[in-house]
């Protein structure tokens, strides 16, 4: 059982998203506020951290997703999203890759959050899964 662990890196990280939510001021803090709280839903015990030129990440068992801002839209790329079922069609961009996948969420789009949840659910359960040592030898 994953226990939820609030370490000294892991409060900063999520103080300096804060800060870019409230310093962005506009629907693109709106989103990332959003979806960051479908996150947290759908992995409770999902870990904060930034990286890249302050991009946040969102990590259970490895990398789930990233959530970056642009003029035109939020983009939140999933690690392994190549190898993840999107019944819903959520994906929307990097589509051409081997390994992620991405959601471009422009301003006024409305995102499925069950799916959404679901999808961010398989990536945690995914990465578990990656983690795992086989049993025997």
């Amino acid at each position: 059982m994953t226990t939820s662990k609030t370490t000294p890196e892991s409060s900063s990280a999520s103080a300096e998203i804060d800060a870019r939510i409230a310093a962005l001021g506009d629907w693109r803090g709106e989103t990332l506020a959003r979806v960051r709280a479908l996150i947290h839903q759908a992995v409770p015990e999902v870990v904060e951290e930034v990286k890249w030129r302050g991009t946040p990440v969102w990590s259970s068992g490895g990398i789930i997703c990233t959530g970056e801002t642009y003029k035109a839209y939020v983009k939140l790329t999933f690690a392994k999203g190549a190898t993840l079922d999107d019944p819903a069609g959520l994906f929307n961009s990097s589509l051409e890759g081997n390994v992620r996948r991405a959601i471009d969420i422009p301003q006024d789009a409305v995102l499925d959050e069950a799916a959404f949840k679901a999808l961010v659910q398989a990536a945690a359960a995914l990465n578990s899964a990656s983690t795992k040592k086989p049993k025997g030898g």
